[in-house]
């Protein structure tokens, strides 16, 4: 593993009062200091002199830190994920009668009034080829 170039201190300086980089708090710091990033990352990574990369390197961890206590997702219950599945590869609730052998059944687990049991988990797995654990 080779060692990082140095750094000039007096270069690292002026990018960094050019580019004025704070605790990310508000919606158009985290805009201005995410198009800095982008606009190094538009250099390439060969390309960055050493001060350069350490700013990006900064840059990526205050906008990282700033999304993750705005932009968390949040997890999606197993009725929405089937909802989303059906929207994506439009199929109707007709089309899932037979997964849960009642009109009536199908209408209460897409409505939110009944639960995806582990059997019917596993037929929607099969039917729209993916992982079982998505509907439980």
């Amino acid at each position: 593993m080779s060692a990082s170039p140095a750094i000039n201190q007096q270069r690292y300086g002026k990018l960094l009062a050019k580019t004025l980089p704070v605790i990310i708090e508000k919606e158009a710091q985290y805009k201005r200091l995410l198009h800095e990033a982008e606009k190094l990352f538009d250099k390439g990574e060969d390309n960055l002199a050493p001060e350069e990369q350490a700013l990006l390197e900064l840059l990526v961890h205050l906008v990282q830190d700033y999304e993750e206590r705005h932009y968390q997702i949040k997890a999606a219950d197993p009725r929405t994920i089937l909802l989303e599945l059906m929207e994506a590869r439009e199929v109707k609730p007709r089309d899932l009668w037979d997964i849960f052998r009642s009109k009536g059944i199908t209408s209460e687990v897409l409505s939110g009034r009944r639960e995806i049991s582990k059997a019917k988990a596993k037929a929607l797995a099969e039917y729209f080829h993916v992982s079982v654990e998505l509907f439980i």
